[in-house]
């Protein structure tokens, strides 16, 4: 994957000017190396590797609207 290292950002091919250079600052690009392990990026803490907390504000937010759900499931059936 081409990647532009002034302005720090992938760009698919076709995106490229005539020449691959970067359609934004017009620098050469590179090969990026994507695979797993390269780079520095490839190491993730686990920190960065959890869920964010709006995610587990939602699934609470759900677990408690389908209880409740269910509370009045019950009760109706009575």
């Amino acid at each position: 994957m081409p990647w532009c290292g002034p302005c720090q950002r992938y760009f698919t091919p076709a995106a490229l000017k005539t020449g691959g250079a970067c359609p934004v600052c017009g620098e050469a690009t590179e090969q990026a190396d994507l695979a797993p392990g390269a780079g520095e990026r490839a190491e993730v803490s686990e920190a960065e590797a959890r869920a964010p907390w709006h995610f587990w504000l939602v699934v609470v937010a759900t677990v408690v609207y389908v209880g409740w759900r269910i509370v009045q499931l019950v009760l109706s059936a009575l």
